[in-house]
């Protein structure tokens, strides 16, 4: 594969610290003196540019085979999916994907499957770039690769450490490329820090904010950066009608109803509030009903009936040989009555409203 030597990934030697950070961003500065204000005005060069950061953004979940290979044609078909349903967007690889569960090489061809999938598609493609142990050289690496092969913009978890080492990663990370940035938030991180990353990191768009309780979080955020850094919810966007009316304008939940959550909130912002709340409803219900989160990827096509999945980090579920990719729920093998349980939900329930 082409364009790979672009410097160690997980197992560098080379860990972030304070000191190693601040040395090595130190021609950081010059870059940042290009305002927020020019960003708005002349958009980063590149596919990003040409993409609205808003709406549905799922994380993409990480199909392999019965061999425990990576699938890169059901990874495509996640791509195809959101474009069929009008999904503007999505992520991989992030928590939910099983990042931590990839090597290098299947991070880098899984990207390139996934780009190569969104040619010429509106669905906008951001790839993840943490990396284990506070690679900064490897982080460094899977952006350059995301710019290189078409991304529309990069994320990324933070990494362990103190808020000033926060920022220098972050820093560092958005002047690896012109691509957008998104920012994630974990654990504790005070909105300050996060206001300081957009008014210092140019590439700086978007905050997928997970610290704290994000909706007390959100109006603060919005109103330091005079609404001009675009506000994502996850844990699940299980509070989506909350989530719209306090200003979130992006959501982030699992791959598998996208195209649902996608109409709820184009009903919210056509102010159709009832309509936008049942539509809402229709993707609670559906998950109630035993293993249907589990299996809705392959009830849909576009996961396979032998997709496996690996264990998931603080996710739960993920065995393999579900059929379900991984999509949570019991570890036991599903039998052919709980599957046909699943698709007659589907049919009877949701067909109407499924455009992917």
């Amino acid at each position: 594969m082409s364009n790979r030597t672009l410097g160690t990934v997980e197992g560098s030697q080379f860990e972030i610290d304070r000191r190693t950070l601040l040395k090595a961003l130190g021609s950081v500065a010059a870059s940042a003196a290009f305002s927020k204000a020019s960003l708005a005005a002349a958009p980063a060069a590149g596919a990003g540019a040409r993409k609205h950061f808003e709406g549905l953004f799922p994380i993409a979940s990480t199909p392999f085979t019965p061999d425990n290979k990576l699938d890169l044609e059901c990874l495509g078909n996640e791509v195809r999916f959101c474009n069929r349903g009008g999904v503007p967007g999505l992520i991989w690889p992030q928590i939910a994907s099983g990042w931590s569960t990839l090597s290098t090489e299947e991070r880098f061809s899984g990207a390139e499957a996934m780009l190569a999938a969104g040619k010429g598609g509106k669905t906008a493609i951001v790839i993840g770039v943490q990396t284990k142990g506070n690679d900064l050289p490897g982080a460094v690496a899977f952006a350059k690769h995301a710019a290189q092969h078409g991304a529309n913009a990069i994320c990324s978890l933070p990494p362990e450490g103190d808020n000033a080492a926060i920022l220098a990663y972050y820093k560092a990370i958005g002047a690896a490329t012109d691509l957008p940035l998104f920012v994630q938030t974990t654990g504790d991180e005070p909105v300050d820090l996060v206001v300081q990353m957009f008014n210092e990191i140019p590439t700086m768009r978007v905050v997928k904010d997970e610290a704290g309780d994000p909706l007390a979080r959100v109006g603060d955020l919005l109103a330091k950066t005079d609404g001009k850094l675009a506000v994502f919810a996850g844990k699940g966007v299980r509070q989506m009608m909350d989530e719209m009316r306090l200003g979130f304008t992006g959501f982030c939940p699992t791959m598998g109803l996208a195209d649902v959550y996608q109409q709820a909130w184009e009903l919210y912002k056509a102010g159709k509030l009832r309509e936008s709340f049942d539509m809402f409803g229709r993707i609670l219900a559906f998950s109630s009903i035993v293993d249907a989160d589990r299996y809705v990827m392959v009830a849909r096509g576009i996961f396979k009936e032998d997709t496996t999945s690996r264990p998931t980090p603080g996710m739960g579920g993920g065995a393999r040989g579900t059929g379900g990719g991984g999509m949570g729920g019991s570890n036991a093998p599903m039998t052919e009555a709980d599957k046909k349980n699943v698709l007659d939900a589907l049919n009877t329930y949701l067909k109407p409203y499924l455009r992917g």
